[in-house]
């Protein structure tokens, strides 16, 4: 009977090791799930950092003599390229209406497609202001195709484009669309993009007159 009783102890303690060696296998496992992507916060926001897309600037040894800007609305994410090599990488805020490519004055989206800063603004409350030459040709065909603008003021918009100067923003497809501060928390823009104060002030050493910007989908 002695015997009998001190088995019960070390069966309770085998089964307990057990337990706890396969509640920690689970929550390990479930750790590994929930972090496949690295979440961080920049700016306030809350977002998986995957591998490739971190958000960063690294500034360069030496001024670059050309640069670019690249625009992925759908992750919200601009890339600063100097001399075709990726420096920095921002969170961006975009219009209200953050699906869909531009298309009227008020409709509160973000443009579509190539552009270039036709236009610069150090007095706004955003911190800088950089126009892009939206409306570009192919906007302007569109909307000549379906009888939203007339053929005036396409030729008009072609004509800027042509010339790398800013083209007419006060036709029924609208303009004034740029880039600026003010922050990138939400998309609350009539279809700028919004960096934060301290990334647009990163962002205007870099942009310049005539440097080209893409906006993806």
């Amino acid at each position: 009977m002695k015997s009998k009783g001190k088995k019960f102890p070390i069966l309770f303690l085998i089964f307990g090791l057990i337990l706890v060696g396969i509640i920690s296998t689970v929550s390990i496992k479930n750790y590994v799930r929930m972090n496949s992507g690295k979440k961080v916060i920049h700016q306030g926001i809350l977002f998986k950092e995957n591998e490739g897309e971190k958000i960063f600037f690294k500034k360069p040894s030496a001024s670059p003599n050309k640069t670019s800007i690249k625009i992925y609305k759908s992750k919200r994410v601009m890339e600063l390229y100097g001399d075709g090599n990726l420096i920095g990488r921002f969170k961006i805020g975009l219009g209200r209406v953050p699906q869909g490519k531009k298309e009227a004055e008020g409709d509160k989206k973000t443009p579509e497609g190539d552009y270039y800063i036709c236009y610069i603004n150090s007095q706004t409350k955003y911190t800088y202001f950089l126009g892009i030459s939206y409306p570009n040709v192919e906007d302007a065909q569109n909307a000549l195709d379906k009888n939203i603008i007339n053929r005036t003021q396409y030729e008009r918009i072609k004509y800027a484009i042509k010339n790398k100067k800013q083209p007419p923003w006060n036709t029924p497809l609208g303009g004034a669309i740029g880039i600026h501060g003010g922050g990138s928390k939400y998309n609350w823009t009539y279809g700028c993009v919004a960096l934060s104060n301290e990334d647009m002030n990163i962002l205007k050493k870099y942009a310049h007159l005539e440097t080209s910007v893409k906006i993806y989908k």
